[in-house]
C-alpha cells in the first residue's frame, strides 16, 4: 500500500492510518531526513523479528536504532548521559544524526541480544516525527539499504520503493524524494564522542 503524505501539509488522518499499522504489528517505509528508511512498533515482537528477516537476519544480531519524537523519554531506553553529551544531543536533534548510548537493561529484552548500546535518532521530518508521536513510543529503525549496496532509485523514488518493497511491507509512504546519503554516526559510549561514519550531518567535535 502506498500513501501520499503532502510534508507541507500533513494530513493526521494518515498520520493515524500509519501508527494504525504499526499498532497491528505491520511494517512501514518512510522519509526520514537522510535516506529513507523501513520501522515497526519496538515494542511489537514479531513485528521486530519480521523487519529483521526483510534484513536477512536473525534479531539478536540486528544493529536496529530507534527513533524517538525527542529526548523527554530518553532515560526510558538509555543510561544516564553527562551533561556535555546531552548538550549535544540538544544541540544536534532534530537532526540528520545517530548517537550511539549505553542502553538500558530493556533494549537486550526487546531485540534478544547482550547489546548495550542503542543508536538514537530524530530525524528533521515532521511525517516520521508525528508518527512516533501518535504512536507513543520509540519505533525501531533501519535504513532501505546496506553500506555494501550501491545507491538505486529505490531508495530514494518513492514510486520505486513501492515497486521494491510493495509485497514485503504494509505501508510505504511517499514523503517525496529521499537523500543519498545516511546519517551521521556519533559513538557516545566511550570518554569522548566518536563520529564513526560520516553521513550528511555535519558535526564539530
Amino acid at each position: 500500500m502506498l500513501v501520499e503524505i503532502n510534508p507541507n501539509n500533513i494530513d493526521s488522518r494518515l498520520i493515524k492510518q500509519a501508527v494504525d499499522v504499526l499498532r497491528k504489528g505491520g511494517i512501514i517505509i518512510f522519509p526520514t531526513d537522510t535516506v529513507y528508511s523501513m520501522g515497526c512498533d519496538l515494542f511489537n515482537k514479531k513485528a521486530l523479528n519480521n523487519l529483521a528477516k526483510l534484513k536477512d537476519i536473525k534479531l539478536s544480531k540486528a544493529q536496529f536504532s530507534i527513533i524517538c519524537h525527542d529526548l523527554s523519554h530518553l532515560s526510558d531506553y538509555v543510561k544516564q548521559i553527562d551533561r556535555s553529551v546531552f548538550k549535544l544531543l540538544k544541540q544536534s536533534l532534530p537532526g540528520p544524526f545517530t548517537f550511539i548510548l549505553n542502553a538500558t537493561n530493556e533494549i537486550p529484552r526487546l531485540f534478544d541480544t547482550n547489546r548495550k548500546e542503542i543508536g538514537i535518532r530524530i530525524p528533521a521530518n515532521d511525517i516520521v516525527l508525528l508518527i512516533v508521536e501518535e504512536l507513543g513510543n520509540p519505533i525501531a529503525t533501519t535504513s532501505l539499504h546496506n553500506q555494501e549496496d550501491e545507491i538505486m532509485d529505490y531508495f530514494t523514488d518513492p514510486y520505486a520503493i513501492y515497486e521494491r518493497y510493495d509485497d514485503d511491507v504494509e505501508m510505504i509512504i511517499d514523503g517525496g524524494y529521499g537523500k543519498l546519503e545516511a546519517s551521521t554516526i556519533i559513538d557516545c559510549t566511550g570518554s569522548a564522542p566518536e563520529i564513526i561514519r560520516q553521513g550528511i550531518g555535519k558535526l564539530d567535535i
